[in-house]
């Protein structure tokens, strides 16, 4: 029997083997096992198309992929246009038919079939066996990663490794499966690939896979494992990437954002705009509606922080490099009026982000301090997925919580990420708890708008309640019926599994709530 697998999605079944094939792709990329999987060349191939699986627009190339972690504070999106699949999560108000959330669920399941196609055929290839276990390895990681982005997202999903039929309708697994499956992929993967890949910026190397092990070990000891346990596991990942001295800080933070692949980057996604592969959520997605650059482009005002969340950000350069707050206005002199973000004259009266404007070195928005050339939707800057300083904070959290608090090595590490901010060490003595809010504070403003990974700590240590008592009256106003429920509010942790997937799977039980 042909082998291929049960979720439907853009392409069909097809993309089980061939996945959504451009024509300027490779085509080696989509052929199948019979007359593929021969040299090192069809490896690579195959193998480039896992990467590229996650990186279309339809994935993690878009704004799109953060559209149900917009329930966090340092998200927000306009209170009308053609923002209302973002607007919705907003409020605390999406649904199962939600358009742009079918990025989530379908980026991560095209990259796991490709990688399990991978998987399933690699060692037919005729090359050496270090070549091979490093294919895998990286197929490992990348099939690991989907699984934790589905998991923490949607919950309970089916844990599928191997190529399946067609007409197979598998159960959602539970949870604690889910995290099993990523962490024996994880460690393979770990053991499996090498340090780097010399001149080949995005493939993923032993360092990413113990990063995300780390992190995968410090969510488990939150909602809805609450497994303790992890946090010695997850500091000792993380100290095994500080201890290896392969990555630093000594990039200023706003040219994190205009650079490509620093020295503190440890997986991230690459983008090719002339290959037709652009990134498309720096530039224009970034900018607000009121600005209109000397070539008449614009901004779409597709995302920016909530107020409060900005008015509680400290005073620090790494603030100054993450907030846009003064918007140009062009007048019909093509001079440019500068207002205040909180003016009347600014549509939304919202902060926006600033270190997601330019893209690579100019190519989304080419500006001055009092003027805009262009808006460009379509960047080459690569998309950071693992950062040093989530590493570091990662670190200092597991070590605190995973004894009876704060050592000198955890103080060390967040202050690395402090003194980089422009901000004086963290203050010393606290207990275990106000330190891992001190870590939890730091990463938020440190990765503001850095796909989920605030949404994922508010999660985790199901922090809504606050983040809602928080929120200015002034944002999208969240219905009473759920910020007033603490029943309604704990089921808005988890996303709905996408419409179109339930009536192609009758048998699974939609998350509650929805």
């Amino acid at each position: 029997m042909r082998s291929t697998y049960f979720i439907s999605i853009t392409c069909s079944v097809v993309l089980a083997i061939t996945g959504c094939q451009k024509l300027d792709e490779d085509p080696k990329a989509s052929l199948t096992p019979v007359t593929y999987f021969k040299t090192q060349s069809d490896l690579d191939a195959a193998l480039a198309g896992v990467y590229e699986q996650y990186s279309f627009d339809g994935a993690y190339g878009f704004t799109s992929r953060m559209t149900s972690y917009f329930g966090s504070d340092d998200l927000t999106t306009d209170p009308g246009l053609n923002k209302a699949d973002m607007r919705d999560f907003d409020r605390l108000n999406g649904g199962s038919a939600n358009n742009n959330m079918v990025a989530q669920w379908q980026g991560p399941w095209k990259a796991i079939y490709q990688a399990n196609n991978v998987l399933a055929n690699y060692e037919k290839v005729s090359t050496g066996d270090e070549q091979k276990r490093q294919a895998a390895g990286q197929a490992l990681f990348l099939r690991a990663w989907g699984y934790y982005n589905l998991v923490r997202t949607f919950g309970p999903v089916p844990l599928i490794t191997t190529p399946i039929s067609a007409d197979a309708r598998p159960p959602r697994d539970s949870v604690s499966k889910i995290y099993a499956s990523i962490i024996s992929d994880l460690q393979t993967a770990k053991s499996w690939l090498p340090e780097s890949f010399s001149g080949q910026p995005g493939k993923a190397n032993q360092f990413a896979a113990r990063a995300m092990l780390a992190d995968v070990y410090l969510t488990m000891t939150g909602w809805p494992l609450n497994q303790s346990n992890y946090y010695a596991s997850a500091a000792a990942e993380a100290d095994t990437v500080i201890r290896s001295g392969k990555f630093n800080l000594s990039t200023p933070y706003a040219q994190v954002f205009t650079t490509n692949n620093t020295p503190e980057s440890i997986f991230a996604l690459q983008f090719n705009v002339s290959g037709g592969l652009p990134q498309r959520s720096f530039g224009s997605s970034s900018v607000p509606l009121d600005e209109i650059a000397l070539d008449g482009s614009g901004g779409w005002d597709d995302y920016y922080p909530e107020i409060n969340f900005y008015l509680n950000a400290p005073k620090c350069s790494r603030t100054d490099a993450t907030f846009y707050t003064t918007i140009k206005l062009l007048q019909s002199d093509n001079t440019y009026k500068l207002v205040p973000w909180n003016s009347s004259e600014t549509h939304a009266g919202h902060p926006y982000f600033k270190k997601f404007r330019s893209g690579l070195n100019g190519d989304g928005v080419k500006e001055t301090e009092t003027t805009i050339q262009s808006i460009n939707p379509s960047t080459n800057k690569a998309l950071d997925i693992i950062r040093y300083p989530q590493v570091l904070l990662d670190y200092a959290e597991a070590v605190a919580m995973s004894g009876n608090g704060p050592t000198g090595d955890a103080y060390a590490a967040i202050n690395q990420v402090r003194q980089r901010a422009g901000l004086p060490a963290l203050t010393g003595g606290l207990d275990k708890t106000a330190f891992r809010d001190s870590v939890v504070y730091e990463r938020a403003y440190e990765f503001a708008g850095e796909f989920g990974i605030r949404w994922f700590d508010i999660v985790r240590l199901q922090l809504l309640p606050q983040v809602i008592a928080a929120r200015s009256p002034l944002e999208n106003q969240i219905p009473g019926t759920t910020s007033g429920s603490p029943t309604v509010l704990q089921q808005k942790y988890l996303s709905p599994i996408p419409f179109n997937e339930m009536l192609r799977n009758p048998q699974w039980a939609q998350n509650t709530g929805y």
